[in-house]
């Protein structure tokens, strides 16, 4: 959150960090609905809190989720877009062939730039909204998130900002050890160099990745890029 932060101040921008009081800005009804999953939860929460900042009279929106870190905000620009959602190149090995990695490139939301008068943002949340609304079974943790942004981006090919990144686990662990096949791959497979990425906290709970291994890899990650 500090590196959002710093960055942040650095382009004169108005920083603003918020808590569970995100929740305040959805239905109540979904927010019983979605009470016991809070990722579905935040994931329109972000977006109606976007909307509102946007009828404050902001000119530009930006989301960075908690755990988004940029490590390189001399290089982390934002497009010149009416929107734009950040880049997942999600490195994992096959569950058919546990000794081949695959890469799957996709859209998320950890990071999410709006302009004012964007055609994307409205059309996001009232669909988010309108598949909550309407479903009665079991909720998938990424159903408006990533899932939902990744089907409409392979339609409607979305405004992609390529340096914001995503690290998967294999990822994290092979910048950990000063690299790795997957990090060679996600290099191979990202089109521009990343200069801030999600850090997936989600999966450090899960115990895919250690305290030891996150650490050390946003220390490697911040030595490769501090100046000479």
């Amino acid at each position: 959150m500090d590196s959002v932060k710093h960055w942040a101040e650095l382009n004169q921008f108005n920083y603003q960090y918020i808590g569970d009081e995100l929740f305040n800005y959805i239905p109540e009804l979904l927010f019983k609905k979605t009470q016991a999953q809070r990722v579905i939860a935040t994931d329109l929460a972000r977006l109606k809190l976007l909307q509102s900042k946007l009828k404050d009279n902001y000119q530009t929106v930006i989301w960075c989720d908690a755990d988004f870190l940029i490590f390189s905000p001399e290089n982390f620009n934002l497009p010149q877009d009416s929107y734009s959602l950040g880049r997942e190149v999600w490195m994992q090995y096959d569950k058919h062939n546990p000794n081949r990695l695959i890469a799957k490139t996709k859209v998320h939301n950890a990071f999410m730039m709006f302009r004012k008068n964007n055609n994307f943002l409205d059309f996001y949340t009232e669909t988010a909204e309108r598949l909550l609304t309407l479903n009665s079974g079991n909720i998938p943790p990424q159903f408006i998130g990533p899932k939902l942004l990744s089907a409409i981006h392979n339609i409607a090919q979305c405004y992609v900002l390529e340096t914001a990144g995503m690290l998967s686990p294999t990822v994290i662990k092979d910048i950990a050890n000063k690299g790795g096949e997957a990090l060679t791959l996600f290099q191979n497979k990202s089109s521009e160099t990343i200069a801030a990425a999600n850090l997936c906290n989600s999966l450090f709970e899960r115990n895919e990745i250690n305290q030891q291994e996150m650490e050390q890899c946003i220390q490697n990650i911040s030595e490769c890029i501090a100046p000479n």
